[in-house]
């Protein structure tokens, strides 16, 4: 059988191992891939955004199952599109996936499902929105409507910094904006929670932590994630109860009242307030670099679970977990997530010793004459399976740390509250 993945970060090469275990898969494209996907799969490069491209590339070369990793192909459509064009593909459809392409979708969806969310006000433009902010308490969220990989959104303690955030939304620094919405500051611990559905059954697909902010503690500039750890130290029967039928269901029942079946990964941002969920946000897709902790626990073929939810036969499936704790931590280019450098070689990466149970996904890597460059904000993914959390974490800073990548920095706090609180 041949599959093909799109897409080119950590989560898309994490995608790639797990799939390649598979006894069933003859061969995998990755479009566009990246320099770590390039050791199991074809890298193709292509425009993505041309959808027709894509088809005639797929149709002649036989692929047999597409796997949509990133969210803007979700949200651009190319789901239906494949689909209208008798093509088997993992993922959701572009009414569903606006779950992730427009907060306000979802905040209206919430509304009418009674999901437990923060309170929430929409603005259309920056008089409204300022004058909102001189009279609400804070501190505040601001967020940009649309898909801003994980970076638009504003935690504000001061009207100060709440008018930076509304200008720059406005003034485009996340595409386009014609709404931003400010939200209550919800006060609790955050857990990622992850399901896979096929529109009839719905099955967990793990929880983790993972770690936005740039600096250790939790502090800094918000970026696409840090690193990560699975699973969290939050989750236990009551709760995902309480997640299941408060946050989860309600929302597949609000899609399905719209004409759209979901079917996919749906990746759950809570807050957890004594004991209780709220949603923050959703996600249309695993996340990264929760996809990295997490996949690697997988005892369960990958390609099988995939195919049961095209087919809608995903009851007829027991997904299996090992038990191991996991940790992920997230090697970047000095400088992200503000101005970078490409193009910068990355020696020493074959010399690292990579034992059983530890992984190292690559992100934003290309391969030029059989050398390693870094061409992204995040570069690496180290991954380590453990007994236990400090094991993990401990292994990964011995792998990084023989790296010795001049022109790289990552968190050395990854998982601290499992570890050292």
């Amino acid at each position: 059988m041949k599959v093909g993945i799109i897409g080119s970060g950590g989560r898309e090469h994490a995608i790639c191992v797990s799939l390649k275990k598979s006894p069933d898969i003859s061969k995998i494209y990755c479009f566009p891939g990246n320099a770590g996907t390039l050791d199991l799969a074809e890298n193709i490069s292509l425009n993505l955004e041309n959808f027709e491209e894509l088809k005639s590339f797929v149709l002649s070369n036989k692929i047999d199952l597409m796997v949509v990793g990133p969210e803007k192909p979700l949200v651009d459509g190319i789901v239906d599109f494949l689909e209208e064009n008798n093509i088997k593909v993992f993922g959701p459809n572009k009414i569903a996936s606006q779950l992730e392409g427009s907060k306000i979708f979802t905040k209206k969806l919430c509304e009418k499902y009674q999901i437990p969310t923060a309170k929430f006000g929409i603005f259309k433009n920056i008089k409204d929105s300022k004058e909102f902010i001189k009279t609400t308490k804070y501190p505040i969220v601001i967020k940009a409507d649309g898909l801003a990989s994980g970076k638009g959104v504003y935690i504000c303690d001061i009207e100060n910094d709440a008018q930076i955030a509304i200008k720059e939304i406005f003034d485009g620094k996340f595409g386009k904006a014609e709404h931003l919405l400010i939200e209550e500051f919800l006060e609790g611990e955050e857990m990622s929670y992850f399901i896979i559905t096929d529109g009839l059954t719905i099955q967990n697909f793990e929880t983790a932590q993972d770690h936005k902010r740039v600096l250790e503690g939790d502090l800094g500039k918000n970026t696409g994630g840090m690193g990560a750890y699975s699973p969290s130290r939050l989750i236990n029967k009551e709760l995902e109860n309480k997640i299941i039928k408060k946050i989860i269901e309600p929302t597949i029942k609000g899609l399905k009242d719209i004409g759209s079946n979901y079917r996919g990964f749906l990746y759950a941002g809570l807050m957890i307030i004594k004991g209780e969920p709220f949603l923050i946000e959703y996600n249309v897709r695993m996340g990264d670099p929760e996809c990295q902790t997490i996949l690697p626990k997988l005892e369960t073929d990958l390609l099988k679970i995939f195919l049961a939810c095209c087919t809608q036969t995903l009851d007829q499936i027991s997904i299996k977990w090992k038990t191991d704790k996991s940790i992920c931590v997230v090697l970047c280019s000095k400088g992200y997530p503000e101005k970078y450098e490409k193009n910068l070689l990355i020696e020493n990466l074959d010399k690292i010793e990579i034992s059983k149970n530890e992984y190292c996904f690559h992100a934003g890597t290309t391969k030029i004459e059989n050398k390693i460059y870094a061409s992204g904000g995040r570069v690496l993914n180290f991954v380590c399976l453990s007994e236990n959390f400090a094991g993990a974490r401990k292994k990964i800073i011995n792998s990084i740390n023989s790296l010795n990548w001049s022109n790289g920095f990552y968190r050395k706090d990854i998982g601290y509250k499992v570890i050292d609180e």
